[in-house]
């Protein structure tokens, strides 16, 4: 089984980049330096806009999610993994965590990437307010 997503965001002058353990995209159109997980704003959809399908898909514990961020020229593939203590509430924002937390902002759990391990020259494009396009493809057996 498998379903797709893309949702478009862009940049800020204050992404850092340099959040330990989450990364977050948000269709919120400001942010302050205190966001320092936030690496995408003004985007098309949170959580709650995901698809019924994908949700359904990505809310198993044998589920997996591929995420590519596009930004510049710049190509990144993060592996996280699904849950089904996933609500995939939120109006607005959407999480992937190097832990196995989970809230209604939670996309993705055990993240092989958080924002201070993303490529420096992806989050230079960002600071410069380009446009970024993440993919996400959640699948499963069965």
């Amino acid at each position: 089984m498998e379903a797709q997503e893309i949702i478009h965001c862009r940049g800020h002058p204050l992404v850092s980049g340099n959040h330990p353990t989450t990364f977050e995209v948000t269709a919120e159109l400001h942010l302050t330096s205190t966001g320092n997980c936030i690496i995408g704003i003004a985007a098309d959809k949170g959580c709650a806009g995901l698809s019924p399908e994908f949700k359904k898909i990505l809310a198993h514990d044998d589920a997996r999610l591929l995420t590519r961020l596009k930004c510049g020229g710049v190509e990144v593939e993060i592996h996280s993994r699904g849950s089904s203590q996933f609500t995939l509430t939120h109006p607005t924002d959407m999480v992937w965590r190097r832990s196995t937390f989970s809230c209604g902002r939670t996309i993705g759990i055990l993240s092989d990437h958080v924002a201070v391990t993303l490529p420096e020259v992806l989050i230079k494009n960002l600071v410069a307010e380009k446009s970024m396009t993440v993919t996400l493809i959640a699948t499963r057996p069965g």
